[in-house]
């Protein structure tokens, strides 16, 4: 009895979607280096739970700095408390600071930049008070306005809002000085749209990848700047764990655990090296000069 060998079963042709990914991937590996390493730091952020993080807060004055094992994967510090979790739960505190202040700035920023370019009369007054602000060095201006409002994460975010802001308000205001001297917007001008629809149909969609760029590069300079404020005791109060404040408490005892500083500092540099690499892509991907169009 002879066998009668079945058909082979056909080949499933790629979709589309794996076929745009590849391409994705061929022109902006950066973009995707970044998304991938930012996602991750989500990822492991958001899931320290599952991760077998612990309580970040839990004190073990029989652990203090005790040597990485299979209890504590990074050791502890100087209170007995676990650098794993802690260096887990950071995250959230530092990538949520970045987050919303990058989004505050880009809002604020957009509007004053926005009405600073539609209107001459206004134009003079806001962008005076901008390059007032933008005159003093940010970390000093953010050191200031948290002397006044006290330490915590809301005061952080907004001290990051008013040192970023100006820089958002001076890029949207030129690219709507470019495009307000376009042939179609001034024939729109003539043809008696009012402002806010010249605003709405011609500056917004000009602006808004210039702004998401920029967005992705103010989160990490927030994150930086977050950081910087906790590491000298004026960011976010010392009992909420973020990477800042795990580099403070450790600073004094670098010698002896070198982890205190380098563990929480390795995480912020890859979140803030992915922020970057996405926006760099971004930037190349929205930018006609770079993607070969006009």
């Amino acid at each position: 009895m002879s066998v009668v060998p079945l058909p082979a079963a056909p080949l499933r042709p790629v979709g589309p979607g794996a076929i745009r990914l590849v391409r994705l991937v061929r022109r902006h590996p950066e973009a995707v280096i970044g998304a991938g390493l930012l996602a991750l730091m989500l990822f492991v952020s958001l899931a320290a739970p599952l991760l077998g993080a612990g309580d970040p807060r839990a004190l073990s004055v029989a652990e203090r700095l005790a040597a990485p094992s299979p209890r504590h994967l990074f050791g502890t510090d100087e209170l007995g408390r676990d650098l794993y979790a802690r260096a887990l739960y950071g995250g959230r505190i530092s990538l949520a600071v970045g987050f919303f202040a990058a989004l505050f700035s880009a809002f604020l920023g957009a509007l004053i930049g926005v009405i600073g370019g539609s209107s001459r009369r206004l134009d003079d007054v806001l962008m005076r008070i901008m390059d007032g602000l933008m005159s003093i060095p940010s970390i000093l201006l953010a050191i200031a306005l948290m002397a006044v409002a006290g330490a915590s994460v809301q005061n952080v975010i907004l001290a990051v809002t008013v040192v970023e802001t100006p820089r958002v308000a001076r890029l949207v205001r030129s690219v709507v000085l470019s495009i307000r001297e376009l042939s179609y917007v001034e024939a729109a001008i003539a043809a008696g749209s009012s402002p806010s629809q010249i605003i709405v149909r011609h500056y917004l969609p000009g602006i808004w990848a210039p702004l998401a760029v920029q967005a992705t590069f103010l989160w990490g300079a927030a994150m930086l700047i977050e950081a910087a404020l906790s590491f000298i005791g004026a960011g976010t109060p010392p009992s909420i764990p973020s990477w800042g404040n795990i580099m403070a408490a450790g600073k004094s005892l670098w010698q002896v655990r070198p982890g205190l500083i380098f563990i929480p500092a390795i995480f912020l540099s890859a979140t803030v090296l992915g922020v970057n690499l996405l926006g760099d892509g971004l930037r190349k991907a929205l930018d006609p000069k770079t993607r070969g169009g006009m």
